[in-house]
């Protein structure tokens, strides 16, 4: 994991608890867990068809799914 050890992943996660406060911590985790999947799922090789499919279907006229 980028080599650090554990030593460091706990004086990293202390400082983002001093800086953040315990309050924020949770929807700071919360939002980049959403950013990593919006990214993962942008990355597909599927995201471009589904997103030329949405194209074509509100230039027929139809509903978006």
């Amino acid at each position: 994991m980028f080599g650090i050890g554990w030593q460091e992943v706990i004086v990293i996660l202390l400082l983002a608890l001093l800086l953040f406060g315990a309050k924020r911590l949770p929807e700071i985790a919360k939002s980049l867990g959403k950013s990593v999947q919006e990214f993962k799922k942008g990355m597909s090789p599927d995201a471009k068809e589904n997103e030329e499919e949405k194209k074509e279907e509100t230039q027929d006229g139809a509903k978006p799914k």
